[in-house]
């Protein structure tokens, strides 16, 4: 800096400008005060014990003799974070690192924005260190200097100057280095995160495990397909069944999809018997609960993995803190690569489950809520016919209702008009009464149904073509094994006469193959088709709606995956329930228990009832009876 010419500082001096430390006076030295700023990525990737003091050392070594470093923050935790979540892990408390911690990034914000501050300078080993985007570092950036703190680094080139400097310090080309070098790191990090996601993307595909196998698996160790890892020891995991849990799986999903158990009600199930249902256990042991909870057994009803597909990214560690992704996102392996615990049929109905009675409390009783005062026969079966919404129950002076009240800007086109409408529970348990003792507990129900006989005959023809199958695969059998024993037979068969028979056991082979994949295709078809016997399977009786207690009622709808919905246009209720195989014991249990209450009822009151003209319809999964409701008057 030029010298200031004597006759100004002696003017100055004389009137008093700047007073006794006038700038025109040559700075007096100082000692600058700077606060060292330090980070290391999480805890399993870097060693912090070894990198911040490294990163101290190194601040502490570029500073000049006239600065001394006051105060020490650093945080572990991973660059990428977002400034308000930044600096408030505890992960430090894990280390025994020889630098004294003031605080993390959020105490240097705060104290550097405080009067009385220890420093005027902040300096950190590289800019990088401050955050891992532009945006983040910037921002930091932004508010110390606003309060007149300058961020220095230590390998970039600065000077300090004291207060009194009466040169603007040339910071340019320093900042144009600084934004560079900011905008490299930050390339250098999405980068390395769409390579990793390449990465883990085809490890996915190729049918190799993420992580710890879930519950009803347990990892197959496999040697890594890179040479220089495999001899170092490295290996890779896939999946195969544990032979101990395999049935806890499918006797999960079987509950869910044959009777629609919510997540409690399942563990509670499998809670009865830890022996043969082995309670899950977490990544980290000393979290495990030693029994069944609602979120394990969520955790296994939705896990794609069971179907044999790998499936990874299902959720963001740590881009999404922890929730779950869109279905969109998540990385399939195309084919089946392990062994199906379950089919994807499976899997996807109780996935359609899990919609259905979303939001939606299972247990029985009234709600408890201290303000509850009476539970709704209908809650979780009725819907509104126009938007598919589930009615809520409501009561008006003492009687209850259920009413369909969609916000005015999701109302869909359709609706009735004015949004809301009521009808009266009363009225629907009447109905209800008559389409269950008519079509599923009635003396005549089969007859009820539409007519099959088309289906009969398809049964028919069916069982006739499986047969013929099933004779065929064995008579091609047997042929390969004559023609092998005609071998036997010749003493010296020549070329000529070999190559027939190679021929044509080919032929017989793929004969067999293609009679195979028919029957295959049969069996299939025959398990999904119509089965209008299931019906006959349930007990004949008269059943009272309303006489039974609300947990049997709730059992028996479940097990007949009772639906109801209300079209207010058409004036109309449909009732239906779905009748499969994995569902009628329970529902054969439940039944015979209501009929009980239900005869003591018609035994007092009589068999009377309401006339009505009933509907029928036929379903693949059992019968579907729409009931016209007479007489029904909604509320307005």
């Amino acid at each position: 800096m030029a010298a200031v010419p004597e006759p100004l500082r002696g003017w100055s001096r004389a009137n008093s400008i700047g007073g006794e430390d006038s700038s025109l006076d040559e700075p007096a030295s100082v000692m600058h005060r700077v606060a060292f700023i330090g980070r290391t990525s999480t805890a399993d990737l870097q060693d912090p014990t070894l990198s911040i003091p490294r990163q101290y050392s190194s601040c502490e070594v570029a500073l000049p003799d006239d600065a001394i470093l006051v105060a020490s923050f650093y945080d572990i935790e991973s660059g990428r974070k977002d400034l308000a979540v930044r600096g408030y892990s505890d992960a430090h408390e894990q280390f025994a690192i020889p630098v004294f911690r003031d605080g993390g990034i959020q105490d240097l914000l705060v104290e550097a924005e405080r009067s009385g501050r220890r420093f005027d300078y902040v300096i950190c080993e590289s800019i990088e260190r401050i955050s891992r985007r532009t945006h983040t570092g910037t921002n930091i950036e932004h508010r110390l200097e606003r309060v007149g703190v300058r961020l220095l680094a230590a390998d970039e080139p600065f000077t300090l100057t004291s207060a009194s400097h009466h040169r603007k310090q040339k910071v340019a080309t320093q900042v144009l280095t600084r934004r560079v070098k900011q905008g490299v790191a930050e390339f250098y990090v999405l980068e390395m995160l769409e390579k990793s996601w390449d990465g883990f993307a085809v490890h996915t595909e190729a049918g190799f495990n993420v992580g710890k196998a879930c519950y009803g698996y347990q990892a197959k160790l496999v040697q890594h397909p890179v040479p220089a890892k495999r001899a170092k020891g490295q290996k890779k995991t896939r999946l195969e069944p544990d032979i101990v849990r395999v049935p806890v799986v499918q006797t999960i999903f079987r509950w869910r999809c044959g009777e629609r158990l919510s997540y409690q009600e399942i563990a509670d199930r499998l809670n009865t018997d830890l022996v043969s249902n082995p309670a899950p256990v977490p990544v980290n042991p000393e979290s495990a609960v030693g029994h069944w909870t609602w979120s394990s057994v969520r955790g296994i009803l939705t896990n794609p993995k069971y179907t044999g597909h790998m499936v990874w990214n299902r959720r963001g560690r740590k881009s999404n803190q922890n929730r779950v992704n869109p279905v969109s996102e998540w990385v399939w392996s195309p084919q089946p690569v392990h062994e199906a615990i379950i089919d994807i049929e499976m899997f996807l109905a109780a996935q359609e489950i899990a919609a259905e009675t979303e939001r939606s409390r299972s247990a029985p009783g009234l709600n408890p809520h201290p303000q509850t005062k009476r539970s709704y026969f209908f809650r979780s079966y009725l819907r509104c016919d126009h938007c598919g919404r589930r009615m809520f129950g409501k009561t008006r002076k003492v009687a209850a209702y259920y009413v369909c009240a969609p916000k005015k800007d999701y109302t869909l086109p359709g609706h009735p008009t004015g949004g809301s409408f009521f009808v009266r529970e009363a009225d629907l348990l009447r109905h209800l009464n008559t389409f269950l003792n008519s079509h599923v507990f009635g003396q005549y129900r089969r007859s009820l149904l539409e007519d099959n006989s088309a289906e009969a005959n398809a049964k028919q023809e069916r069982e006739r073509r499986t047969s013929t199958l099933r004779k065929g695969i064995v008579e091609a059998g047997a042929k390969m094994k004559r023609l092998v024993r005609s071998l036997e037979l010749v003493d010296e068969p020549d070329r000529e006469f070999i190559a027939d028979v190679n021929e044509r056991r080919a032929e017989l082979r793929k004969e067999q193959a293609k009679m195979q994949a028919e029957l295959e295709e049969l069996e299939a078809a025959e398990v999904s088709a119509l089965n209008p016997e299931l019906i006959e399977l349930l007990p004949i009786g008269y059943i009272c709606a309303e006489e039974m207690p609300d947990s049997l009622a709730r059992t028996l709808f479940d097990a007949l995956r009772l639906e109801v919905r209300y079209s207010k246009s058409r004036h109309r209720v449909t009732y239906r329930v779905t009748l499969v195989a994995d569902t009628v014991a329970a529902a054969k249990r439940a039944a015979a228990e209501a009929l009980v209450a239900g005869e003591a009822h018609n035994g007092a009151a009589g068999r009377g009832g309401p006339a009505l003209s009933l509907v029928t319809e036929r379903d693949h999964r059992g019968p579907i009876c729409s009931v016209p409701p007479a007489g029904i008057e909604p509320a307005t």
